[in-house]
Formats: C-alpha cells, structure tokens, sequence
C-alpha cells in the first residue's frame, strides 16, 4: 500500500503514529507535539491563544473565559494545512480546550480537494486508548502493526496488575491542577486501580474535575501525585512546591510530582511507562522504577518546603499551556 499523507492535530496521535513506524508518513503537527524528538521538526499546524506569561490561576481563568465566550484556544493555520493536501487528518473531540475545534477540522476537510479522511480519536479509558491505537493504524493501512502494538501495550498492563495481585491498595490522589485544584479524570483513575492504589476523589471515565483543598485532605490520601496538565516533571515540581503548604495539610505519606505531558495526559502509547511509574510510587516495595521513568518522578517534602500556595508560578512555556482534562 502506499503512503498516507497524514497530518496530526493531537500529541497523543503523534506519537502513537510515530510508535506504528509511520513517522515519514507525518506531513505535519501541532505545536506542541514534542514526542518524538523527530516530531518538532515538522511543519506546525497550531498556536495558542493563551499568553505564556500567565500563572496557573491566571491561564484557568483566560481558559474559562474563552470557553464562555465560544472563542478558541488553539488557532488552526488553514493555509498551511491546505497547501500540504493531507490524506487523513487526526483529530479530537475528547477536549475541548486541549486541541482546535474537530467541527473546524471537519468543515475544513470538506473544502480540501480531494477530501482527506478525518479520524477522531476520543478516548476516557485505556482500553479505548488501545482501541484507538487500532483504529489509526487500520485508518493509515498499517493493520498488523496496529494489532502488535496493542498486544505488547497490554501484556505490559498485565506484568503491573499482576505484580499488584494481594497488594493493600494505598489511597492515591491525583492532581491534574493546583489553582484551583483538579483531581484526574478519564483513565487515570483506572491507572491508579491497576497500580495497587485507589481514587477516593475521581471516577474512571470521567472527566477531571475541580474539588476544594478541604475535600482532597478529608479523602486522607496515602499518595498524592502532582501532575499538572500538560507539564514535564521539572515543571510539576515547581507548582508542587510552590503549593507546599497546601500538600503538606494532606497528610500523605507519599507526594510526588511526575512528567504529566509525557505519561499521563496524552492518551498515547506512554499511558503505559506511566503506569509502570505509578506502580512504582505507590508500591516501591513490590516494582521498581522503571528505566525510562527514573527522570519522571521528583519526590516531593510539602512540610519542609519554604515557598507558600500563593506564591507566584513561573511563566508558563509553549508545551506547558493550560488544559482541563487530557492533552490529547
């Protein structure tokens, strides 16, 4: 079969296109595809319209605003994507501050001659990642590769379920957001059951949603991990700290902060090292760090930690744009 022109409006598919061994069938990416390496040097198909010197209750607000407003988040070059005459388009519907509008990428599509084929990928579990994963690679004519992905994904997910087999489940929250704070939604609290924990703040399959910091120390977590949407682990661990205080009135025994964007935002082949990584945090006894993980988990001390919760964030960066929910 031939190549596919495919041009790709979400991270997550990136890299899933990428984990096909389709990478220079990749025409072009959003902003703030990163993963792989190789993704950033193609063409850029989105921008966002939030500010990049905004802290994280200052983009929660200008995102809140734009929402009501019906105005968009991210900005699709429509010149760009027309001059490459895609094949398939990659899109999402899951989010609608995580990507461009997919109805704007629909009624693009329909002006394209020939019409490219558009593909929405929508998932809130892992099981509909994986499913997802089968549908990119039957849509891109790659089939069997699509089949071996997913069945090595989930004899992954198997090892850690097993590995958790008679484990005392340690109550696990998960912060997707700290100004205010968001509790995860969609497939984390999956990942947190299958890691040996349980969610007492979300609901599998769920969207994220807000919760008050009274609520989340009354859920009396043993773990809390700090994974702000769309933040590497470097990035998590300033907001942590900075937040320090608030952590601390938990009383977890166990706080961290992890590389949200690469192992638990994006509904992508790296949902699994992520949750390999939880298993890890909330079950060192029982699984090791995984290797790829190492850099990822910066544990975090609230009660010693100098910076008080109204401290000022540091400007936030071109892949560190605010998003409720999954970046997909």
């Amino acid at each position: 079969m031939s190549p596919v022109r495919i041009a790709s409006l979400v991270p997550s598919a990136t890299e899933t296109l990428f984990a096909l061994g389709l990478g220079d069938d990749v025409v072009a990416v959003t902003h703030e595809c990163d993963y792989p390496p190789e993704a950033r040097d193609l063409p850029q198909l989105t921008r966002s319209a939030i500010p990049e010197d905004l802290g994280p209750a200052a983009i929660d607000r200008e995102v809140r605003k734009r929402i009501g407003r019906g105005e968009a988040i991210y900005e699709l070059d429509h010149w760009v994507l027309r001059d490459l005459h895609p094949e398939l388009i990659v899109t999402q519907a899951l989010c609608e501050v995580c990507a461009v509008s997919s109805d704007d990428v629909r009624a693009l599509a329909e002006e394209l001659h020939p019409a490219p084929q558009v593909l929405s990928l929508d998932p809130t579990t892992l099981g509909e990642v994986l499913a997802g994963a089968r549908d990119l690679a039957a849509a891109a004519g790659v089939p069997e590769d699509g089949r071996r992905l997913v069945e090595r994904a989930a004899a992954r997910i198997d090892r850690v379920r097993d590995a958790m087999d008679g484990a005392t489940a340690r109550r696990t929250a998960a912060l997707e957001w700290l100004d205010p704070p968001y509790v995860g939604g969609h497939w984390v609290p999956q990942m947190i059951e299958l890691a040996g924990g349980e969610d007492p703040l979300g609901f599998s399959g769920e969207r994220s949603r807000t919760a008050t910091w009274d609520e989340i120390e009354a859920a009396r977590p043993d773990v809390v991990v700090v994974m702000p949407c769309g933040y590497d682990a470097g990035r998590s661990a300033e907001e942590a700290r900075a937040y320090a205080d608030r952590l601390a009135a938990l009383g977890a025994d166990t706080v961290v902060a992890v590389d949200a964007a690469a192992y638990f935002s994006r509904p992508g082949p790296r949902l699994v090292d992520g949750l390999e990584l939880l298993a890890h945090v909330i079950h060192p006894e029982l699984v090791e760090a995984p290797a790829r993980g190492r850099q990822a988990l910066i544990p975090i001390a609230p009660a010693t930690a100098a910076a008080p919760s109204s401290a000022t964030s540091p400007p936030v960066t071109a892949n560190g744009s605010r998003s409720r929910g999954p970046t997909s």
